[in-house]
C-alpha cells in the first residue's frame, strides 16, 4: 500500500528524466547565450575591452540606466504595494477590470507603450500640453525615461505581493489590534515582516526588467547622447554599426552588474525570511 501510494504521488516522470529536461531547457535558453557572450568578450584584449566600456558616452548611459531603473523600481515598490493592498482588501466597482489592467504592460508591445507615452506626454500631447504650463517636460527628458520604466515594472511588484496578501491571515491583525497595538505598529510588526520577502522579490524583478528595457524608452527618451541615451540603446546602435566587440563588452558589463544587484537583493530576501520567520 505504501509503495502504491508513493507511486501515485509521482504524477510527472522521475527525478532523472525531469532533471535532464530542466538542464537541457536552461542550457539552450540561458547558459549557451550567456556563455557565448562571455566567450566573445574574453577574446578581446584588456585594452579593447576597457576602451569600449569606459568611453564617456557609455559611462553616461550606465548612470542613466541604473539610476532610472533604481528610481522606477523604488516607486513601484511603494505604489505596487498600495495597489496590491487595494485589490486584495477592498471591494469596489470594476475591480476585475482594474485587476486585469495591471497586466497590460505584460501583453502590450513595448514599442506601442512608448508611442502611447509620447502621445500623452509630448509638449503637444494630451497631458504634456498642460504640464508645459507649469514648466514640466517629460518627453525627451530623463523624467520620461523614469516614467516609461515605472510603467513596465509595476506589474512585477503587484503580482508578487498580491498572493502573499491573499494568504495573509486576518486574525493576526485582529489579535494585534485586540492587544492594543496601533495601526502603525501592526503594519510594522505584523504585516510588513510577512510581505518583506515578496516586496524584495518584486523590487528585484522590476529593477531587472527596467534595466534591460528598450522599446518603450527609445520613443519617449529622445536618445540624446550623454543625456537621455540608455545602455540597451547603445548596445543596439553598436551592433547596427557592426561594432560587435563594443556591443559585447557593454553587454557583459550590464550582465555582470545586473547579476550582482540581483544577488544582493536575493541575499537580503533570504536574510529577511530567516530573520522574521523566528
Amino acid at each position: 500500500m505504501i509503495h502504491a501510494a508513493s507511486r501515485q504521488r509521482n504524477v510527472i516522470p522521475g527525478f532523472t528524466l525531469t532533471m535532464g529536461f530542466s538542464l537541457l531547457y536552461l542550457t539552450l535558453l540561458f547558459l549557451i547565450p550567456v556563455g557565448g557572450l562571455l566567450l566573445y568578450t574574453s577574446l578581446m584584449s584588456w585594452e579593447e575591452f576597457w576602451r569600449a566600456v569606459s568611453h564617456p558616452q557609455v559611462v553616461a548611459s550606465y548612470k542613466l540606466s541604473f539610476t532610472a531603473s533604481l528610481i522606477a523600481a523604488s516607486i513601484n515598490l511603494v505604489f505596487g504595494l498600495l495597489v496590491a493592498w487595494v485589490l486584495v482588501r477592498y471591494q469596489f466597482p470594476f475591480k476585475r477590470i482594474v485587476d486585469a489592467l495591471i497586466d497590460l504592460p505584460f501583453a502590450l508591445p513595448t514599442a506601442v507603450a512608448g508611442i502611447a507615452l509620447v502621445t500623452l506626454y509630448a509638449s503637444t500631447g494630451w497631458v504634456g500640453q498642460y504640464l508645459n504650463l507649469f514648466g514640466i517636460r517629460i518627453a525627451y527628458t530623463q523624467l520620461g525615461v523614469v516614467l516609461a520604466l515605472t510603467y513596465i515594472g509595476l506589474p512585477f511588484v503587484v503580482r508578487t505581493v498580491q498572493p502573499v496578501l491573499e494568504d495573509f491571515e486576518a486574525e493576526l491583525e485582529e489579535a494585534s489590534s485586540a492587544l492594543g497595538a496601533s495601526r502603525l505598529t501592526t503594519l510594522c510588526r505584523v504585516i510588513f515582516p510577512t510581505l518583506l520577502p515578496a516586496l524584495l522579490t518584486g523590487f528585484a524583478l522590476a529593477f531587472a526588467r527596467a534595466l534591460g528595457e528598450y522599446g518603450s524608452v527609445v520613443f519617449i527618451s529622445g536618445n540624446l547622447p550623454y543625456k537621455t541615451e540608455i545602455t540597451p540603446l547603445l548596445i543596439v546602435a553598436k551592433a547596427e554599426q557592426y561594432d560587435y566587440n563594443g556591443a559585447a563588452a557593454i553587454g557583459t558589463v550590464m550582465l555582470l552588474a545586473a547579476f550582482v544587484m540581483l544577488l544582493i537583493i536575493n541575499f537580503l530576501q533570504w536574510w529577511s525570511s530567516r530573520r522574521f520567520s523566528h
